[in-house]
């Protein structure tokens, strides 16, 4: 997509997309019995040929993954010669919490390009991390590129310029071979063209599939054989999941807690997820709340059979009155 057709989208009249008019509920907030509010999403769950296992709402129109895209940006980055240890390429598909070791991560990702943090062009925030923030702001210090969550895929961006001899100073334009590198890439895994393009949070851009392509390009992932570049992504996940998340993520405990399954979580409330023998799923939560998303996945889960020591993590989402558990989210509709 040109950039001038990504200017187009942004001020276009848009209709309520499916995914979001037509959701279901799935999720309730019960407050000592009654229940006070209530979370629409659409989910879909596909098997390894890409069919529809479960499909709940409009799981055939575009949403924005928004950072749940990131696993598969990455795989286009290393199938352009991007080379990084396991966890610096687990690193470069994160949505990181900020601490120590991510920083030094994102640090050794840029050196060994010949960057600096000075190159990092994503947006400066403070660490996502609420304790990892504290800290930052009980030390008095700034924002920072390299402490923004996405600082991972913004070092691995620019290194794969580097590889391939692309400027470096325009790799967040829509043009620029990289981003068309991406764009071919989730569309071939997805199994459809990217519908739309927009400017994420961190500055980049963000492509837009169906949730049903996104559960299949997880899937293809995750069950990806020995020796392929979509293969080495899911070990990286896999193998070091706090470079994807951080210790106190409940994506890390997903991954941590589910055989051979590999996972990303996303902005506005987006979780997608590939499990090894090639099945896969997506949901997007239509209000864009967090606080629904772990708990309609796990409920997910169940129905599918899936085993995870995670479910306690991913179903702890309790009603707060005066500091103490009065209710609790709970999935419904699963």
């Amino acid at each position: 997509m040109t950039e001038q057709t990504v200017a187009q989208q942004q001020t276009a009249p848009q209709q309520t997309p499916a995914a979001l008019a037509d959701a279901p509920v799935l999720a309730h907030v019960v407050r000592g019995g009654f229940v006070e509010s209530a979370h629409r999403a659409s989910l879909v769950a596909t098997a390894a040929d890409g069919s529809p296992l479960l499909a709940l709402g409009g799981v055939d129109d575009p949403v924005f993954p928004r950072s749940s895209n990131k696993p598969l940006q990455a795989l286009a980055m290393v199938r352009h010669g991007l080379v990084l240890e396991p966890e610096l390429l687990a690193l470069a598909c994160s949505s990181h919490s900020g601490e120590d070791f991510h920083l030094e991560g994102v640090r050794r990702i840029l050196s060994g390009a010949g960057l600096t943090e000075a190159d990092l062009q994503n947006t400066p925030d403070f660490p996502y991390d609420a304790q990892e923030q504290d800290r930052w702001r009980r030390e008095g210090r700034e924002k920072s590129s390299l402490a923004q969550n996405c600082s991972g895929k913004h070092a691995a961006m620019l290194a794969t310029c580097v590889v391939n001899g692309w400027d470096t100073a325009t790799y967040r334009d829509p043009s620029h071979p990289l981003q068309q590198a991406m764009e071919q890439t989730l569309a071939e895994l997805a199994g459809e063209p990217v519908a739309a393009m927009a400017v994420d949070g961190c500055g980049a851009p963000v492509m837009a599939v169906s949730l049903a392509g996104l559960a299949r390009a997880f899937g293809r992932l995750a069950s990806a054989e020995e020796g392929t570049h979509e293969r080495t992504i899911a070990d990286a996940i896999r193998r070091h999941p706090a470079y994807l998340g951080g210790t106190r993520r409940d994506v890390t405990a997903l991954i941590e807690g589910t055989p051979g399954l590999i996972a990303k979580d996303g902005a506005e409330a987006v979780y997608a997820v590939g499990l090894a023998d090639g099945r896969g799923i997506a949901l997007k939560v239509a209000d864009g709340g967090q606080r629904a998303r772990p708990v309609i996945l796990a409920a997910a889960m169940r129905r599918l059979g899936i085993e995870s020591e995670a479910f306690g993590t991913l179903e702890s989402a309790p009603v707060l009155g005066h500091g103490e558990p009065v209710g609790a989210v709970v999935a419904v509709g699963l």
